[in-house]
């Protein structure tokens, strides 16, 4: 159960109530889990950060942290949305097969130097909404190709690296449509603070808590080596073949260079690589999906041979389909996820449209490239080995929400039987 928070007042002296504290210090709260526990910062270490440019308070906050953490040098990328904007409404038609490759392998470099990466969430999901989708779809396949290379060392878990958010004022009007800008922003906050688990005693321990509790529920999937499994809800009724060797994993994470730490803030996942080849049946989303400012909704796919066949939409259907022609792997999945309809984020009941926190409200799957590290050794392994124990790749990894509380997921052994690991959204 998530506790209601007391923290120790900035002077020391004085306990005071989570609720009470002034934002600025539950923003400081958020940056330094961002820098403790979200990267596990080393002294000595570069960070590579981006951020929608509303985020400068927080990225501010995030770099002083991170300096006392003893980072050798932070580098921050800003995003601008009426300069995305101005791009579509304005740049020749080339513009949009083109990406600077010259930046992408730079941040690549910097990532086998040793760099760390943060982001931070917080664009205007429907920013895009009204634009072209096929210059959308193109401008995307051309950032994918050219940030392949910096993709690859994340998706490997080379680095260290992790994800937060920050409340924007268009983000929080599409959450919170009802409300007048200011109160929706501070909505969207509180959410976000409770889900990131800062409104904890201490946030640091907290973390360290929960990184324990989802390590426990790993080591149990990864014991029962089960073969597949079998999602069966409203609409869905899905086989998920699991990779040759697959791994379980969740919570907190080492990554190449030594470094401990949680890839995303907030979490509450259980996941694992599929087979590309071995998923079957129909599934239905049971949330929209914000893609690159596109919202789609209301997805139902059908699977053959680990291939998307049938893909419908009842909003984005264009962007979904062009999402997945992508590449050869975009119709296959890459990852597999469980989480409990009792998750902090499923029962505050916000729709954050926004990936970071809906997968963490409902079990999803992912459309694209797989994580090596979900496979035995499979950090070590060559793009053909991995293949062959059923790893997918793509330019892409996009998650999408297929759990709820009317969800039932069962195990399959190697022998064909079944065991109950979900029951209406629960574990069993």
């Amino acid at each position: 159960m998530q506790q209601t928070g007391i923290a120790m007042s900035t002077m020391g002296a004085v306990t005071t109530k989570f609720t009470d504290l002034a934002f600025e210090d539950k923003l400081d709260r958020l940056a330094e889990v961002a820098v403790k526990v979200g990267l596990g910062l080393r002294a000595g270490q570069e960070l590579i950060m981006s951020a929608p440019m509303e985020a400068l308070p927080l990225v501010r906050l995030i770099t002083e942290h991170a300096y006392k953490a003893g980072a050798l040098l932070v580098t921050t990328f800003y995003a601008d949305d009426p300069s995305t904007l101005a791009r579509f409404a304005y740049a020749p038609d080339a513009s949009f097969d083109y990406a600077p490759k010259w930046l992408q392998d730079g941040i690549a470099e910097g990532f086998r130097s040793g760099a760390a990466r943060l982001a931070i969430a917080g664009a205007n999901p429907a920013l895009l909404a009204k634009e072209d989708p096929a210059k959308v779809a193109r401008a995307n396949v051309a950032a994918s190709k050219a940030g392949k290379p910096a993709m690859e060392l994340i998706t490997r878990h080379e680095i260290n690296w992790t994800i937060v958010a920050y409340a924007t004022p268009a983000w929080a009007k599409l959450v919170f449509p009802n409300d007048p800008e200011d109160i929706a922003v501070a909505k969207l906050w509180d959410a976000i603070f409770v889900s990131s688990r800062i409104d904890a005693d201490d946030p640091v321990v907290e973390w360290q808590q929960h990184g324990e509790r989802l390590k426990k529920r790993v080591d149990l999937l990864n014991a029962k080596r089960f073969s597949a499994l079998h999602f069966k809800g409203p609409g869905t009724d899905l086989t998920v073949g699991l990779a040759d060797d697959h791994l379980w994993a969740g919570g907190g994470t080492t990554a190449g260079n030594g470094v401990y730490c949680q890839p995303n803030i907030p979490t509450e996942e259980c996941f694992t690589t599929p087979h590309k080849d071995r998923v079957d049946g129909t599934v239905k989303a049971s949330k929209p999906l914000s893609h690159q400012g596109t919202l789609i909704e209301n997805i139902a796919v059908r699977f053959e041979g680990g291939k998307i066949v049938e893909a419908t939409a009842t909003a984005g259907e264009d962007v979904l389909n062009r999402l997945i022609s992508t590449d050869d792997g975009a119709r296959r999945l890459g990852e597999v996820a469980l989480v409990p309809h009792s998750s902090p984020i499923a029962q505050s009941g916000v729709l954050f449209w926004n990936t970071l926190f809906d997968e963490n409200a409902a079990s999803h799957i992912a459309l694209g490239q797989a994580y090596s590290t979900c496979l035995i050794g499979g950090e070590k392994m060559s793009a053909e080995e991995l293949a062959k124990r059923g790893a997918n790749a793509s330019l892409i990894h996009v998650d999408w929400m297929i759990g709820s509380g009317a969800m039932d997921v069962d195990g399959i052994a190697t022998d064909g039987t079944a065991e109950p690991l979900m029951r209406k959204g629960e574990w069993v």
